[in-house]
């Protein structure tokens, strides 16, 4: 599909609506340590409720073993 300059800035328009709708304004790409410390809090809580810590631990181990290659 061919993106045309008026569809385009009606994505950007909407992304601006949506982010006044929650009262925060668009500042950019968030650095990835922040968006770390957002969801790590959450992760952990879900973890601790549903009792994934083996799941967690599996999937980080594997993880780690991949980015050790």
């Amino acid at each position: 599909m061919v993106e045309t300059p008026g569809r385009t800035a009606l994505r950007a328009q909407g992304r601006r609506a949506a982010a006044a709708l929650v009262g925060r304004q668009s500042a950019g790409p968030r650095h990835p340590l922040v968006a770390v410390a957002m969801v790590l809090p959450l992760a952990i809580v879900l973890a601790v409720v549903f009792g994934g810590w083996e799941a967690v631990m599996t999937q980080a181990s594997s993880v780690v073993g991949m980015l050790g290659r």
